[in-house]
């Protein structure tokens, strides 16, 4: 993973002023362009969107700035080499990036804030135990109240806690008497996730149940079909839901850059097996689908 990663940013760097294709290059590199995408934004701390954009406008700076700029290269030819085909929606990423505009960083030379180079690289950590166990599950429902909210790394999304204090406390009572099968009682599931992980995009957040494929589905109810696949579950306690957006980041950081499997397309459930009455802590099952490498 360290070694795809790296030759990523190596075709960035070749093709700031191009189109990157990752698909096809997450090919050549035997994996997909959602577990590339997905390891890249947990590993780097932004989405690899992001990332481009602001090397992008770091060596798009440069050109701005270079001595021969004030009489020469118009700022429309420079916003077309970067990919962008006005000035306006230039600037805006420009400005985004260095909290200035073009026209002021070019009559002043500053302000700048340069994205450097990144490099990944190889750190011998993993001196703690990861708690997993790999499960083939068939064909399955996911069953329950769906609501769109945006996209939390820490704390307590607030949009998922007000979905849930919305639902009767006899509807939690009947999805429980839904469930039949793994994994058991009422489930946490973030389903249509942007593959950069982008803070504050939209997700699809389903608080409800796993049935068995052949199980009706209320009228009321909404629905996600999971088709049959592998999944990684990991187990984790403690301080809630810190313990949990822990074993998120330790996912990518330990436990797939250790094993021959790779996140795929699909809906991550969060199984609650035990918590405090107030919540302030718990023990979790988190279930990531995954493909053989």
């Amino acid at each position: 993973m360290i070694a795809e990663l790296n030759h990523l940013i190596e075709t960035v760097e070749a093709h700031l002023t191009e189109d990157v294709d990752i698909d096809g290059l997450a090919t050549q590199v035997g994996t997909t362009e959602y577990h590339l995408r997905r390891m890249f934004s947990s590993l780097a701390g932004m989405p690899l969107s992001e990332y481009i954009r602001r090397r992008r406008m770091t060596v798009a700076a440069a050109d701005i700035v270079a001595p021969d700029a004030g009489s020469g290269e118009r700022m429309l030819d420079i916003a077309v080499r970067y990919g962008y085909g006005s000035t306006e929606a230039f600037g805006r990423a420009f400005r985004s990036v260095h909290g200035a505009s073009p026209a002021e960083v070019r009559a002043d030379g500053g302000p700048l804030r340069s994205q450097p180079k990144l490099r990944f690289r190889l750190t011998v950590e993993g001196n703690s135990s990861m708690d997993t166990r790999i499960t083939h599950r068939p064909d399955f429902r996911l069953v329950g109240h769906a609501a769109r909210v945006p996209l939390i790394h820490q704390g307590v999304n607030p949009n998922i806690q007000a979905h849930i204090a919305g639902i009767p406390a006899s509807e939690h009572a009947r999805l429980k008497a839904l469930s039949s099968t793994e994994p058991a009682g009422l489930l946490q599931v973030s389903a249509d996730v942007d593959p950069d992980y982008t803070e504050g995009s939209e997700l699809t957040y389903l608080h409800g149940v796993a049935v068995d494929a052949a199980t009706a589905v209320p009228e009321d109810l909404d629905a996600i079909e999971v088709p049959e696949s592998d999944w990684v579950v990991f187990l984790t306690s403690g301080a809630y839901p810190a313990a949990l957006q822990d074993a998120y980041a330790s996912s990518a950081t330990d436990w797939f850059p250790s094993n021959p499997w790779r996140l795929r397309p699909g809906p991550s459930i969060v199984a609650v097996l035990e918590r405090a009455d107030d919540f302030s802590t718990a023990t979790t099952e988190l279930w990531m689908p995954v493909e053989r490498v």
